[in-house]
């Protein structure tokens, strides 16, 4: 199943996309897409619905992040060779974790705002794992038990503020708009392997991105099991897996990055499409 959320920011309502393309509008049965709402018994009803007998909503509403009441988001960095190599480091050993603020998520559409006095706002294209239950200490043979769903996501990041301002990739992270999350979750049963997921991402219609999640360092269930290691992953919270090359740091034969007035397009396979602009802060 695809679940939504749409309508303006801090009134959306619970939707879902059917076979056709045409968004349903679940609020009747849902009251939000939120961590009670993804749990797997609930998740199982929905998939036994028939779309077709729901309300279609007309129009092109705004789109929100598909996830209502996300309690963090953990992420993984240099989760690709490739990427890895053009920021001159080597492949890591165990995965790199940071986290991005919360207050950074928005809607998939949404406009990302350059904070002001940024000079290198950067963009990631990423597959986004959803947990559904909770994950601690959990092995990794039994960790895509544990997933609601996946979504893709803009890491959006500033590496001025992530490498050069004392250190702690959190500040460059986290800023408002950040973390462009949508269009929809696709439900586990949707995605077959998430290890065999196209992802691509275009500047002002330019091809700076292309990537495939086989090129994982680390996979989905040894991320999921590794960060569980560490902290409690609940329900509702998001994993971001990783960027492959393209970002604008490792563009040759010199790094540009971001300004206001770019138009940042990106896709994955199942997970729908993203449209960003980019305004001053």
């Amino acid at each position: 199943m695809k679940l939504v959320r749409y309508g303006q920011p801090g009134a959306e309502r619970a939707g879902a996309i059917d076979t056709h393309g045409v968004l349903r509008d679940l609020s009747m049965l849902l009251g939000d897409i939120g961590p009670a709402q993804l749990a797997p018994r609930t998740l199982a009803a929905l998939a036994a619905l028939d779309l077709s007998r729901l309300p279609a909503v007309e129009g092109q509403p705004r789109l929100g992040c598909p996830v209502a009441g996300v309690g963090k988001i953990v992420c993984v960095g240099l989760n690709y060779v490739d990427h890895a190599r053009e920021a001159g480091m080597q492949p890591p050993a165990e995965p790199v974790l940071f986290l991005k603020a919360v207050t950074a998520l928005s809607g998939p559409n949404d406009d990302v705002r350059i904070p002001p006095g940024a000079l290198k706002t950067d963009w990631e294209v990423e597959l986004g794992i959803v947990v559904g239950t909770r994950m601690r200490h959990v092995a990794e043979p039994d960790a895509l038990a544990h997933v609601a769903g996946y979504v893709l996501a803009n890491d959006v990041s500033e590496r001025a503020y992530q490498t050069e301002r004392g250190g702690q990739w959190d500040k460059g992270k986290g800023c408002d708009t950040f973390a462009p999350i949508g269009p929809w979750l696709a439900t586990a049963d949707e995605v077959a392997d998430p290890h065999a997921i196209d992802l691509w991402l275009e500047v002002n219609g330019r091809r700076v991105q292309n990537g495939s999640t086989r090129d994982f360092i680390f996979g989905v269930p040894t991320v999921l099991s590794y960060i569980s290691q560490f902290m409690t992953l609940e329900p509702g919270d998001i994993v971001l897996t990783g960027t492959p090359a393209g970002v604008g740091l490792g563009q040759k034969p010199a790094p540009w990055f971001l300004k206001p007035g770019d138009v940042m397009r990106l896709g994955a396979t199942g997970l729908g499409e993203q449209r960003q602009v980019c305004t001053g802060g």
